[in-house]
């Protein structure tokens, strides 16, 4: 079978829609990832042993499941035990966003624990609270170390989009899948798929790269 552009260009409209909510999905979902990630990181490193043993489960739990299991649960399941309905998108976002967080926790756990405990002792001794001290000594030096995982995980976030794809989410995915099903062109439709994630993640992968640099340099 010959490969007919042509195909690409006709299906390419209702691709691009689908990167747009592709990529909408994923920056929501990182972003509310990266709050509660950053909080479950940082009392995973200096909270109460009670409040860190809950987060460890909470990590673990989440790590321990395919995202594919947390979002069918959300969508299907979760309606069934509190009564409540929620739609292809919403239940999306918050599988990104509970998904992310587990990992950014530890991400930020990690960072912020390879900072020299000397520069804590040190803002402490100058009288700064503890908070300052997190925000102001110990922060900036951490989020340098995390940034190349925390831009690994954006791009993990962006590709496990695409499997919403089974609770009709018109992602990208999604997309080529209902082009393909019309017109039966696999090869054209599924390649074009691919080179838009490839194109999205290079795009990501040049911005974490350039961020990287400038804060090589500060």
């Amino acid at each position: 079978m010959d490969f007919d552009w042509s195909v690409i260009w006709q299906a390419l409209p209702e691709l691009l829609k689908g990167a747009r909510l592709t990529i909408f999905i994923a920056l929501v979902g990182l972003v509310g990832g990266m709050a509660i990630g950053t909080l479950v990181g940082l009392v995973r490193a200096y909270g109460h042993p009670v409040f860190n043993w809950l987060c460890f489960i909470y990590v673990e739990l989440i790590r321990g499941t395919p995202i594919i299991v947390q979002v069918m649960f959300i969508y299907f399941a979760l309606p069934l035990l509190a009564d409540v309905r929620i739609d292809p998108l919403s239940a999306a976002i918050i599988s990104i966003v509970i998904n992310s967080s587990a990992y950014i926790a530890e991400i930020v756990r990690g960072a912020f624990l390879s900072v020299h405990k000397g520069l804590r002792e040190a803002g402490l001794a100058l009288g700064l609270p503890f908070w300052k001290v997190l925000a102001y000594v110990i922060g900036p030096l951490a989020f340098r170390r995390m940034t190349p995982a925390l831009g690994n995980q954006c791009i993990v976030s962006l590709k496990d989009t695409s499997l919403f794809i089974v609770i009709g989410v018109g992602e990208l995915t999604r997309s080529g899948q209902e082009i393909m099903a019309s017109n039966f062109r696999a090869v054209e439709i599924w390649s074009a798929v691919a080179i838009i994630y490839l194109a999205m993640t290079a795009v990501l992968s040049l911005v974490l790269r350039t961020t990287e640099k400038r804060m090589r340099i500060l």
